[in-house]
């Protein structure tokens, strides 16, 4: 009898390898496995062409517009509308776009929030509504089965959201008690913090997109509903349709539920940004009390750049190897080197208004000064020092080769599409774009962070316990230092 030999069970065929035997191989096998040594990566191949589906565009006769992409592989479809506008439309309430896109699915038709939950998971749909600072959305993820039920239903969520009272005084008093809770997230106060100082008052990024007490306290059914009917509107609404049906049926779709879709009154106008951000001329430290913290949140930055910069490849290789992978040089210094750390990160946030530069950490109370010196130094040695050729091919290739990732799916597909439309751009960039980081060197990522890094014009965040941390951070001398009081930031 073989070491390996075949027997019958049950009807079925197993193959068997005795015990001793398999004991026997396993060193073999264990030993014929390569460790990875991060001195020697494996050669990569050359990256395939990046195939990007076509998009049918068209656009109803009320003005919606339509992006319509094919993808058969699975019997799914995900449907997402933007509406141009969020939260640059909240003027003197912050907050209130947010409120209003959280409210749709609350009620509507002639559904109540749990009636409307239940057909959805009935359908095997997920429905989701919310705003960002340039549009709204709503997006509809359901079995190509179930499409028709599940479109009306967006269609319910989407056009005649009910708003009612009862609905509203729920919501409003849950987002009060949210506030609150906020100013026990270092990382929220922060971000709040980072913004109010970084772009002035005008701007709509010195705003809360989640507003503050005193806007949310003043919301109620009318004002909400008032803001719809100027806010959602059919010639701002782009439909993105990606799934498992043809471009007629579609469009067929879409027009029998919103091609009747008449703004209700005049359309709220879009506000120019017309403020710059708050310019510096040396880095300035904020700190925010957080007595008895055990962790400081550091977040040191500036004001960003535009996403359709003819930089935009060099940038998203340089912060790749600065702060915007797991294997970046903020994160191995702050958190493997230092240990002062679970992650440090950096990257630019793109919105149609140039969103900012931000490097970030939460860091042991002890090590705040530090960690300071570490974030400093990573932000002006990638200034000061080329890169390896080495360090720049394995930001490319981060790069480079996570984008099929970005159109594995329906969902994925949608999110891209709706991106780059906020910045009139199309699916067709992303090879360019591909194209475009390969060609990224040493020279073009110093360059980059020459320009757009500017660590001597920080704006420095601390939000941590100031009676252990404020004499060492003085100390450093990086700029002139104010203490911010949580209560003006988190208003």
């Amino acid at each position: 009898m073989t070491a390996a030999s075949t027997r019958r069970s049950g009807g079925s065929f197993h193959s068997r390898i005795a015990p001793f035997t398999a004991l026997m191989l396993l060193p073999a096998a264990l030993g014929a496995q390569t460790r990875y040594d991060p001195a020697k990566p494996p050669r990569l191949g050359k990256p395939a062409p990046l195939v990007v589906p076509p998009v049918h565009r068209s656009i109803l006769a009320n003005g919606v517009a339509l992006r319509i992409v094919e993808q058969r592989e699975l019997p799914l479809v995900q449907i997402t509308a933007t509406i141009d506008g969020g939260a640059r439309l909240d003027g003197r309430t912050p907050g209130l776009a947010t409120f209003v896109a959280g409210m749709l699915d609350e009620g509507a038709g002639s559904r109540d929030a749990a009636a409307l939950q239940s057909e959805l998971a009935y359908l095997g749909a997920t429905l989701g509504s919310g705003a960002s600072w340039d549009d709204f959305t709503v997006s509809l993820k359901v079995p190509v089965r179930s499409l028709g039920p599940a479109l009306d239903l967006m269609a319910d969520v989407l056009l005649r959201p009910t708003f009612a009272a009862t609905d509203v005084r729920r919501q409003r008093d849950l987002r009060l008690a949210a506030l609150l809770q906020q100013r026990d997230q270092p990382n929220a106060v922060a971000a709040l913090a980072f913004n109010q100082v970084v772009y002035p008052e005008g701007h709509p990024y010195h705003q809360p997109i989640g507003g503050d007490s005193a806007s949310t306290a003043a919301l109620d059914s009318t004002t909400v509903r008032a803001f719809y009917d100027r806010a959602y509107r059919p010639e701002r609404t782009t439909f993105i349709v990606v799934g498992d049906l043809s471009v007629a049926d579609a469009r067929n779709a879409i027009q029998s539920r919103f091609g009747s879709w008449v703004a209700r009154s005049t359309a709220a106008p879009i506000p120019a940004v017309t403020r710059a951000p708050t310019p510096l001329t040396a880095t300035r430290v904020y700190l925010v009390d957080k007595p008895d913290a055990a962790q400081s949140v550091i977040q040191v930055g500036w004001p960003g750049v535009d996403r359709r910069s003819p930089d935009y490849a060099a940038l998203m290789v340089m912060n790749t190897m600065l702060g915007g992978s797991f294997t970046s040089r903020l994160n191995m210094n702050l958190r493997e080197t230092h240990g002062y750390s679970y992650g440090a990160r950096s990257g630019f946030t793109f919105r149609k208004a140039p969103g900012p530069f931000v490097a970030s950490a939460a860091v042991r109370t002890d090590v705040t000064d530090s960690s300071l010196v570490e974030f400093f130094r990573e932000l002006r040695r990638v200034r000061d020092e080329r890169a390896t050729g080495d360090d720049v091919a394995r930001a490319r290739n981060y790069v480079e080769l996570g984008l099929p990732g970005s159109l594995e799916g329906t969902t994925q597909v949608a999110s891209q599409v709706a991106e780059l439309q906020t910045f009139g751009l199309t699916l067709a960039e992303l090879p360019r774009f591909a194209a475009l980081v390969r060609a990224v060197t040493p020279a073009d990522v110093q360059r980059v962070a020459r320009t757009y890094l500017t660590p001597d014009r920080a704006t420095v965040v601390v939000v941590g316990d100031l009676a252990r941390t404020r004499a060492s951070i003085d100390a450093l001398k990086l700029g002139p230092t104010a203490v911010l009081d949580i209560r003006s930031v988190m208003r």
